[in-house]
């Protein structure tokens, strides 16, 4: 059986010509009981190595420009090979398969957004997904964030913003959608204004992944951050499954006509903790994939307190240990700029507190960093540059707090401990990418695009997007 359930500030810096390929593994619920158990399911050192050594000629086509401050690439699943581009101000934008941008938004929705700050905000429109059968029923999906509802995390607070997916429904011409078809999926009352994870996708299961931070502020503490079993640790949000469904990732089936469904194999139905939760235990899961060869993994970048920066393989009701660890050390809630000498690797279910398989210092680590905050990206199932196959690319917003210059990296896998990752040096751009990086994509045919801005925050023109290719 499915249980069915109806819906009803202080920001910090945070992971934020013509084409030759385009996106998006074909989606599929004829295989959802084999990726339940493998994909949807299994669902490095802190300086690069160099284990890319002939990639010398990658460089980057440009896309698209004149954006604000872009967010994601992703490919309708409609045979027609458009790419669309989410941009943060609320405006989906559409790129037709001979490289033309169409002037006119293919979705607006700024005016349902929450004011968002232009020098730096988390908040706005973060991601879109399109049902696997687009094609047939016209249906996606966005996520954003709304003005808050009234009332607070506790007497005297009030909310911040609620995080929202919502269904839209395409128009009559495919190249608009049709703005009053909003139906709202799921509304999470949102206490700090960062935070707020950011992703939706579908897996081949035929179910829609959404990541959601831990509430915001700092350390897991402050309003709306609840108590956790962890004693030695202030707050808790990452590790407390019953009281929100912040610092999870969530696993809904939307195809019902209100509200969502809770799909029966999700780890804590008849258990404690909430339903909707598949991993646990996150900070900000900015950015995540899934792979789309392999046993279709799931790859989800999480951003750090102000130490370490991690990419995990997440597993179906997996513990990914925040706020008792920070990438694979003991963090200290009660000083964020030391860890502790020890921690539980388990919790009180006996659940083992799971380790990233990539971990990145933090520029403000006192031992050497280079990272503002980490920004998942995709495993490259191209053909375009050979040397990346089947490697897990993904970069760093920015190496400080003012110059736009994110850089993306190439890891290799391995079977135990940390993986080996290197940055890639861009014929067209040795130093760093000029853009602050701001999330990923991928088409159909598994080639990756790159976004970012000039700009900190959401404002501006300087918004880009290129897809990773040989060059010249």
């Amino acid at each position: 059986m499915e249980k069915k359930i109806t819906t009803s500030k202080n920001p910090v810096i945070e992971k934020v010509t013509g084409r030759k390929a385009v996106w998006r593994i074909p989606l599929s619920c004829l295989i959802a009981t084999a990726l339940i158990l493998t994909g949807c399911d299994k669902i490095s050192e802190n300086t690069p190595d160099n284990i890319s050594p002939s990639a010398a000629s990658v460089g980057l086509e440009l896309i698209a420009d004149g954006l604000v401050s872009p967010l994601s690439v992703v490919e309708a699943p409609d045979d027609s090979h458009r790419l669309f581009i989410v941009d943060q101000v609320g405006k989906i934008w559409i790129v037709k398969e001979d490289g033309a941008k169409l002037p006119e938004p293919f979705l607006d929705i700024s005016s349902k957004l929450i004011g968002l700050l232009p020098g730096y905000d988390e908040r706005g429109l973060l991601s879109i997904a399109f049902h696997p059968q687009y094609k047939s029923n016209g249906k996606f999906f966005v996520y954003y964030t709304a003005p808050p509802k009234p009332g607070g995390p506790e007497p005297g607070v009030n909310w911040d913003h609620v995080n929202r997916i919502a269904e839209f429904t395409v128009s009559a011409n495919p190249d608009k959608a049709e703005p009053g078809s909003e139906r709202i999926v799921l509304d999470i009352d949102q206490p700090q204004g960062n935070h707020n994870g950011g992703t939706i996708a579908f897996c081949a299961d035929g179910f829609l992944y959404i990541s959601i931070g831990d509430g915001g502020g700092a350390d897991d503490v402050g309003p709306g951050h609840v108590p956790d079993w962890y004693l030695v640790n202030e707050g808790g949000n990452g590790q407390e499954l019953e009281a929100n469904l912040q610092g999870n990732i969530l696993r809904i089936d939307i195809n019902c006509a209100t509200g969502y469904l809770i799909p029966k194999d999700n780890p804590f139905v008849g258990k404690t903790g909430r339903d909707e939760i598949f991993a646990f235990g996150f900070r900000n899961p900015y950015r995540f994939s899934f792979d789309m060869g392999g046993s279709h993994q799931l790859f989800a970048g999480d951003a750090g307190q102000g130490l370490y920066e991690e990419v995990s393989i997440v597993k179906r009701g997996g513990n990914y240990g925040w706020n008792v660890k920070e990438g694979t050390h003991c963090f200290n809630a009660a000083d964020n700029t030391t860890s502790l000498p020890n921690c539980p690797d388990v919790d009180p279910d006996g659940r083992k507190l799971i380790d990233p398989v990539i971990e990145v210092n933090n520029v403000a680590n006192p031992a050497g960093g280079i990272a503002t905050t980490i920004v998942g990206g995709n495993v490259y199932r191209g053909t375009a540059i050979p040397d990346f196959a089947g490697r897990y690319i993904f970069g760093i917003f920015s190496q400080g707090f003012t110059a736009p210059d994110g850089k993306i990296f190439v890891s290799e896998s391995k079977s135990s401990g940390l993986w080996s990752w290197e940055e890639i040096v861009l014929k067209d751009l040795p130093n760093n990418l000029g853009l602050f990086l701001k999330g990923f994509g991928q088409d159909s045919k598994g080639e990756i695009y790159i976004t970012g801005s000039t700009q900190l925050g959401p404002s501006g023109n300087t918004g880009k997007v290129y897809q990773l290719a040989m060059v010249e």
